[in-house]
């Protein structure tokens, strides 16, 4: 019964709170082709356009976009209300900021690796200092080239 209750009291929030939102929506008397509306509106009606659409199925008298308006600004307006609203383009700056924070981690990761590798490839190379030669130095600089290179290969790969 409660759930039932809090579903009633959101409609009586809900639908008042969609009559003021397309209070000023397009189609409106106060337009004129003497007094059309200009990009604030543009923006506003682009805001709401997805509401004012749906609106409109049962409506005749309220429509997406104002035939009376100033041309090219109101449609910037308008274009940059839909594209700002309803395209999502504000999560984008969140998932690069996310993307960027996780490829600093990867790197700091992978400099940690690399650190740990090659501490141990300098201890090994220690060891076998004692009896080896050139040869042997070639060789733990080869193996220490093709870990760096597998290392950064697998921490930029993701």
């Amino acid at each position: 019964m409660a759930l039932h209750d809090f579903r009633i009291n959101r409609l009586y929030i809900l639908v008042p709170f969609l009559l003021v939102l397309t209070s000023c929506a397009a189609g409106d008397a106060q337009f004129t082709a003497e007094a059309p509306a200009g990009f604030w509106y543009g923006l506003w009606h682009g805001v709401i356009s997805v509401i004012s659409l749906v609106i409109h199925l049962f409506n005749e008298s309220v429509v997406v976009y104002e035939i009376n308006n100033t041309g090219a600004w109101y449609d910037f307006g308008f274009l940059l209300g839909v594209i700002c609203i309803w395209s999502g383009g504000s999560h984008a700056t969140c998932k690069s900021a996310e993307r960027q924070k996780r490829d600093e981690e990867w790197e700091e990761i992978a400099d940690k690796v690399e650190i740990k590798v090659m501490r141990k490839l300098n201890e090994w190379a220690e060891e076998d200092r004692a009896g080896s030669d050139k040869e042997g130095d070639e060789v733990g600089d080869k193996v220490e080239k093709k870990l760096k290179r597998i290392i950064r290969d697998w921490a930029e790969k993701e």
